[in-house]
């Protein structure tokens, strides 16, 4: 079997880089509940020098992952780092140590978190930076102009290349913009999660990068029939149809799934390689569109 590289799904821009659409979420290089440190730290490391050899140059992370622990190990496995990769990180959140996930949105926090990333991924410019706004199962309606400004701020420094924003609604998107300029949104969208589909058709027509976080699910991988359904017939499995779904549903769209293993990390490629002819489109969209209406931003 070939084995699939990146550049086989495509390409957008992110700020000012151009990437392959199909990168990689290292959230899964912690411990259980994203805490402490991986079962195997040489398999993690091998995880992320698979990927860039295979041509994965957009790598998602952030310093709370751990915390810590997944940009110790990319920092590991790949500094230097090759000319051509961008490494997201996120900031708005911390850890406690009994897991949780609060806030961490004043600017003191925010500067904070990004010296945090600058250290521990051992660089001294971040790539992209994305504010995480508060929320899980959806978006909170609530302004971001603080705390973007204050990243804005430190873009101004030169501690920050581009600015995007995580978990955030259109209106959140347009107040963002009014501040300095947004590269991605990276919210949570996959074939049956579709709330945003008219967000992703906006982001698109401004050549916006739309990155979904939890593509497969999450921690409840995706269950439908019809998914199912559509694998058997393709000879595929059920997360590989669910990838190509997602680059076959806007150009705009780039992936970041997470593995803490070669062999899935080559699984997940493959679905570059894959072609969903009009019916399996259609079977698959019926998943969990939504028919909103289109909007503009």
């Amino acid at each position: 079997m070939t084995t699939t590289t990146a550049e086989r799904s495509g390409q957008f821009t992110l700020g000012d880089r151009t990437v392959n659409r199909m990168g990689y979420g290292a959230m899964q290089l912690a411990g259980p509940h994203v805490m402490g440190p991986p079962a195997d730290r040489d398999a993690a490391v091998a995880v992320l020098r698979r990927a860039v050899e295979l041509g994965v140059d957009h790598i998602d992370t952030s310093d709370y992952y751990g915390p810590h622990v997944t940009n110790e190990v990319i920092r590991e496995a790949l500094h230097p780092y090759p000319e051509h990769l961008t490494i997201v990180t996120k900031v708005g959140a911390r850890r406690t140590p009994d897991g949780d996930w609060p806030e961490a949105l004043s600017p003191d926090e925010l500067r904070q978190a990004v010296h945090d990333n600058l250290e521990h991924l051992g660089v001294e410019v971040l790539d992209v930076v994305n504010l995480r706004m508060p929320g899980f199962a959806a978006p909170v309606e609530r302004s971001l102009a603080e705390p973007f400004g204050a990243l804005a701020q430190l873009q101004q420094e030169g501690l920050v290349r581009h600015l995007g924003v995580s978990n955030v609604t259109t209106q959140q998107f347009a107040e963002a913009r009014a501040i300095a300029p947004v590269v991605c949104v990276q919210n949570h969208y996959n074939l049956v999660h579709r709330d945003d589909d008219p967000m992703v058709d906006a982001l698109a027509r401004e050549g916006v990068a739309y990155v979904p976080f939890f593509p497969l699910g999450g921690f409840t991988p995706l269950q439908s029939a019809a998914l199912e359904t559509v694998a058997r017939r393709l000879e595929t499995t059920p997360m590989q149809v669910a990838l190509t779904w997602l680059l076959a549903r806007s150009p705009n769209v780039l992936l970041i799934p997470g593995t803490s293993s070669v062999t899935h990390l080559e699984e997940n490629l493959q679905a570059a390689m894959r072609v969903l002819g009009p019916a399996e489109m259609a079977e698959l969209d019926r998943i969990g569109g939504t028919g909103e209406p289109d909007v503009d931003l």
